[in-house]
């Protein structure tokens, strides 16, 4: 085996007798073991007749150690017996993550019992499935970490490849031939290491990379008011904080169904268990657009639901997070969605309460801006140690108690995210859908996505965008003077920036989900639908400039501007332009 930290937890060695004690207090999933003196923090001990898993998070000077435990507890009892596994939680990587459904540990949940037995770290029988191994390399080939030993293909599009370990080098001294192995068995030998299609990895741990690269290019979404206004970049960190209602699980629905990624990532932390069954459902109806196959194929869900053991939940980000990491290793862009990051938060806080740390904000641990921030910072565009390019983007929804924006969780991701899709209950109640505001959202990856498309021969990209989000701006400030004095006393020209505010808005801001012509949007129709907004606004602008009455201007009917977003398929940017030009020409004639 290679010396990176990858040893598994499926299968522990026998633990000397140093590393054997017995349960002193239990606490809900707090134990308390005597007698191990052979462990370190965050390693993996196995406590009572079931084996549970918990995670060392005390050490005393005395011996003693105390342990979060991430199962239920019930039923334990003073005196029964623990062993440490002198390593710390990982996570089982291997070709049957795409596709699959997990638990926050990473075990099995589809095609098994609804609740796996306590204890069991990995389901019984995981062992005996065989995939097909193709070979890249062949005997005598000098390889390092990060290179392509064989390809496993799966059901979707995706491929799996097989790569040398972090930490391993050398000659390939031996390798299989093609055709069907077992996830345990050797496949390859590379200077004295022995590779087998199954790998683990400490879940806390990142792997390691080569360089870190300024994210560039844009995750296209399909969404307008995404790709538009508030852009992210492949490799870059989002937050969705919303209340319920806003419109949050459909929003990362269509981004799940509709962005350019190639591995999609779903993490459900701490969601209603009913929540999840619906999102699952979903997920597996969809089809893929690249593919015309079931979307699942290319996506790994990590389910861990509210009634689900808490500690589990606090893992379950950094399981989802470590899975996203291997797909960026082999080269491919990676999308982690976390729903959401406040149940993890909230496991933080019960596990913070139970070990009597001094509570700070709304009782969560002084902590959790640090654990927020490393998070968030495990994201981003690499030169891997392949050499190939790989990204990791995580788009995390927020779910502030009362819709409050101020909350701890909310405000401290706001900091240390690149963007902000905040969803407005307002919008939501109005029917505006996505629901995200213009008003608290913000990309700073917009000047990087400008400059993208710009080499790309988009050069009114950027203009375009600055455009619409001051004329957005200007509305909103005008709204509070239109409620005290009316529409016919603002001067023309304001006038104009509602008339303008509201084909934005209705033209190309709203996006219908369950619209077969709507739900997605290419590059070039997003464009050609914010050309048409803004063109007619410009010369809505230059009627009145002229002497035409605002009153006249507002009677001409521009409903076809709005009604082009549902009537033209999604990547037909050629209809808009003509609409574009027929309404002018009616503008003109009105001069």
């Amino acid at each position: 085996m290679n010396d990176s930290p990858t040893t598994s937890t499926s299968s522990p060695s026998p633990p000397s007798t140093s590393s054997v004690g017995r349960v002193l207090r239990v606490s809900g999933p707090l134990v308390e073991v005597d007698g191990i003196d052979r462990t370190a923090m965050l390693d993996v001990v196995e406590i009572g007749p079931s084996r549970l898993a918990a995670e060392v998070v005390s050490v005393t000077s005395a011996g003693r150690i105390v342990a979060q435990a991430y199962e239920y507890t019930g039923g334990m009892r003073v005196g029964d017996g623990a062993s440490a596994l002198g390593h710390p939680l990982s996570a089982r990587l291997g070709p049957w993550l795409l596709g699959g459904v997990f638990d926050g540990m990473l075990r099995p949940l589809r095609g098994g019992p609804t609740w796996l037995a306590p204890g069991v770290l990995r389901a019984e029988g995981g062992g005996e499935a065989r995939w097909r191994f193709s070979p890249k390399a062949a005997s005598g080939d000098v390889v390092s970490a990060g290179d392509v030993l064989a390809a496993v293909p799966t059901a979707g599009d995706v491929e799996y490849r097989l790569l040398v370990p972090p930490r391993v080098s050398g000659a390939v001294e031996w390798i299989a031939a093609e055709g069907d192995v077992g996830e345990d068995e050797r496949v390859a030998t590379v200077g004295g290491h022995d590779v087998t299609l199954a790998e683990s990895w400490p879940v806390r741990v990142p792997r390691p990379v080569t360089t870190r690269l300024d994210p560039s290019e844009p995750l296209a979404t399909g969404q307008r008011v995404v790709d538009l206004l508030f852009p992210v970049a492949k490799g870059s960190t989002v937050a969705v904080p919303g209340g319920f209602g806003t419109g949050k699980t459909v929003l990362l629905q269509q981004i799940v169904k509709w962005c350019n990624a190639d591995v999609i990532v779903f993490v459900g932390c701490g969601e209603r268990g009913n929540e999840l069954a619906d999102a699952l459902t979903d997920l597996g109806e969809l089809v893929d657009p690249r593919s015309g196959r079931s979307l699942l194929e290319r996506t790994v869900v990590i389910a861990n639901t509210s009634n689900m053991p808490v500690m589990a939940r606090e893992a379950s980000i950094y399981t989802g997070m470590t899975v996203a990491e291997l797909f960026r290793d082999m080269g491919y862009d990676t999308v982690l969605l976390a729903d959401s990051t406040s149940r993890w938060a909230e496991a933080l806080r019960e596990f913070s309460s139970r070990s009597g740390e001094l509570p700070a904000e709304e009782g969560y641990p002084a902590g959790l801006a640090s654990a927020i921030a490393a998070f968030y910072e495990r994201a981003g565009t690499v030169r891997t140690l392949g050499g190939t390019h790989g990204s990791v983007t995580v788009i995390g929804a927020v779910s502030p108690p009362g819709g409050d924006m101020t909350e701890p969780v909310t405000s401290h991701t706001e900091r240390f995210v690149r963007c902000l899709w905040s969803l407005d209950r307002d919008l939501a109640y109005a029917r505006h859908y996505p629901a995200i505001t213009w008003r608290r959202s913000f990309s700073r990856d917009a000047g990087a996505v400008g400059d993208w498309h710009g080499a790309a021969g988009r050069t009114k990209w950027a203009a375009d965008r600055a455009r619409a989000v001051a004329l957005l701006a200007e509305a909103d400030r005008l709204a509070p003077i239109v409620e005290l004095v009316g529409l016919a006393g603002l001067p023309a020209r304001e006038r104009m920036v509602l008339l303008g505010a509201r084909l934005l808005r209705e033209g190309v801001l709203q996006q219908s989900a369950l619209s077969k012509n709507d739900a997605s949007c290419s590059p070039e129709k997003q464009s050609a639908l914010l050309d048409l907004a803004l063109a007619l606004y410009e010369r809505c602008l230059e009627l009145v400039g002229r002497g035409v009455p605002a009153s006249v201007v507002e009677e001409i009917d521009l409903a076809g501007a709005t009604r082009m977003r549902d009537e033209v398929p999604p990547d037909d940017a050629s209809s808009v332009t003509r609409r574009r030009d027929e309404m002018l020409e009616i503008l003109a004639a009105v001069g």
